[in-house]
Parts: C-alpha cells; structure tokens; sequence
C-alpha cells in the first residue's frame, strides 16, 4: 500500500501545483480581458480541480496513519497499544477507500462531459413505424432533461404526415449533459405490433440516436469560405405550415461534405444560428476522429462512446422489457424507461466504463 500511496501522492501534488498556478492565471487582468483564453484556462482547472484537491486530503491522512504507527510501536501500555492498534484498522481502510478514490479521479477525462449535448434522432428500417419509434424516443430524452432540471430545445424537426419523425436534432442544456447521454449513441431497436397491422404481428424497427457535444466558437474555427448556404421554403408534413418566405437554412461544410439544415424557425437569421450551432458540434466530432486515430478505434471498444452503427438498445414491448446489450441488462418496465427512467442504464454504462479503463490504467 506504501507504494501506491506515494505514487498517488506523486500524482496529486502535479495536479495540485498546476492547479495553483491556473488559479494565479485566472485572476490575470490580462487573460480576464480576453475571454476566450480565459474559458480555457477556467476549463482546464475545473477538470483538475478534484484531483488536486485530494492532494491535502491523502497527505494528511496518510501521516495520520504513520504517526499512529509510530505511537503503536513506541507504546508499552497494552490497553493504549491496542487502542491504537483499532485505530491504525480505521485509518488503513480508509485509505484504500480514499486510493480507489483518487484512482478513478485520475482515469482520463472527456473533456466535454460538462458540455451541453446535442442529440439527432432519425429512423432506421422499419418504414413509418420506424418514425413512430423516433417520437418515442425523442420524448423520452425530453422527459429524462425535465427529471434532471435541464433544459430540452428543439433545434430542428421534420415530420411525417401520420405523426412520425423524419429527423430531429435538440439541444439539451444541464450540468454533465453529455457525460451522462454519450452512452446513448446507437441503434436503438423496437419490437411491437404497429397500430396499423391487422393480424397482430409483431414488427422489428430501428432508430439511430447520434449524441454529440455542444462547442464554443473557440474550438472550432469555421472558414465562411468553406461553406454553401443555401435558402428555401420551409414546411411541415404533408406541406403543412408553409413559409412564404425563404426562412429555412441548409448549410454545406465543403471540406467535409457534411450538411445541416435547419427550418424550425420563421426567422432565416434564426435558423442560420441554430444550423451553425449543429455544424460546430458536428465538425468538432469530425475533426476529433481525423486528430485523434486511437480515438476512431476506441469508438468500438468502449462504451462511453459506442459506434453508431451498433444495436444498443432494444425496446420489446409485448414483453414489457427494455435490455440494453452492451452492460446485458434489463427493465421489465418499459414504460417507466419510455417516461424517461434510464439512470439504471447510464449508471452500469458509466461503471462499465470505468472499469475498463481502470484495468488498462
């Protein structure tokens, strides 16, 4: 235990050091005025800030320890040595408690996991039920935001004519939004008897979820010359709501090939700033991938992340049951988790997680 200890000493102490010294440069008049340099600055020292902390915390317990060491050693009097002896018990569990602790601070961060999140949600097979599947889940994100005391917005949505979704895009504003929704990028899959079959078969349908983090201006830079925008009438389904005016925006990210649209607004100025919001998230994943190859193989391999061509999720409704295949664990309360209840999922996702990268520590 020596030697873990003082290993995590070692750790912390960098961390509490670094940690001193963004708080020195925070209070700059200098980086005060620049407000981007100081976002960053703020950032980085709020993603060191527990490990830092942790550093007087071991410090002190640890000498604790070996002073009631000492004492036990030095003591003659049976009943004060094993008073002593009860009290070394204490302190040494408390600090493999307080190892494991630190351990799991020090496992790498995303650095987004404060960030807001922006979510897309579009049908995979299944044709119009696959729709229908969409507003299911789009609801039930907007319901697990209301749970959390975060903010649900709809950046953009298209409708079909019998209700369903043809796409949506949302932006969900909260304190470790993304942290906690990651884990939901993927291929849902749904298993029910649509409204509209008349022999009670049981269909299997598929929506993807794409979960991306909502980015500052600072750190993405997006050339006006790289892109392509494009004006149009915007309308809902089945040519409803039509605009007289060409207020929907549709973005072209030219490098990349990557397009956004946006007509949820009656407002073009709107809609383009809502577009370039999705744009920036977008790009920042693209961009992020191309930096970063581990990453790209990562994708597959862990769960924080997960491929979003991968089955997640299945929704089985004749039996109630919602199993969710990368921890293999299930609810048999599907309307509970439809209504919003996936603590259960994120939670053994996030442990999954972490365990994974504590044994590649």
């Amino acid at each position: 235990m020596e030697e873990l200890i003082n290993s995590l000493l070692e750790k912390t102490k960098k961390a509490k050091d670094k940690y001193e010294v963004l708080n020195q440069q925070i209070s700059d008049p200098q980086i005060l005025s620049d407000n981007a340099q100081w976002r960053k600055i703020a950032k980085e020292r709020a993603m060191i800030e527990d490990v830092a902390l942790s550093y007087d915390r071991l410090n002190n317990m640890y000498n604790e320890y070996l002073l009631c060491e000492d004492e036990y050693h030095k003591e003659t009097d049976n009943e004060l040595k094993s008073l002593f002896y009860d009290e070394i018990g204490k302190l040494k569990q408390n600090l493999e408690e307080l190892c494991e602790e630190i351990k799991i601070l020090l496992l790498p961060k995303d650095e987004n996991d404060d960030n807001n999140v922006i979510m897309e949600i579009r049908p995979g097979a299944g044709g119009e039920e696959a729709s229908l599947f969409c507003n299911v889940l789009s609801n039930m994100y907007k319901c697990y935001a209301e749970k959390n005391k975060w903010k649900y917005e709809i950046l953009d949505l298209s409708e079909t004519e019998l209700g369903g979704i043809k796409a949506i895009t949302f932006l969900i504003k909260g304190k470790n939004a993304y942290g906690k929704l990651k884990y939901e990028s993927g291929v849902h899959r749904v298993q029910r008897v649509p409204e509209t079959e008349s022999q009670g078969r049981i269909h299997t349908s598929t929506a993807t979820v794409a979960v991306l983090p909502e980015v500052e201006d600072i750190d993405v830079e997006i050339d006006e010359k790289d892109l392509k925008i494009d004006t149009y009438r915007s309308s809902g389904a089945g040519g409803q709501h039509v605009n007289k005016t060409e207020s929907a925006i549709r973005i072209t990210h030219i490098p990349t090939g990557i397009i956004v649209a946006c007509q949820d607004e009656r407002s073009q100025l709107k809609n383009k700033e809502r577009a370039m919001k999705i744009l920036r998230a977008k790009l920042y994943d693209f961009y992020r991938e191309q930096r970063d190859k581990e990453y790209k193989e990562n994708r597959k391999s862990q769960v924080g992340t997960g491929d979003r061509s991968e089955r997640v999720r299945t929704y089985n409704y004749p039996q109630g049951r919602v199993t969710d295949h990368r921890v293999n664990l299930s609810s048999y309360d599907i309307e509970s988790v439809v209504n919003g209840d996936i603590d259960q999922f994120i939670e053994a996702l996030t442990i999954k997680d972490r365990a994974e990268k504590l044994a590649n520590a």
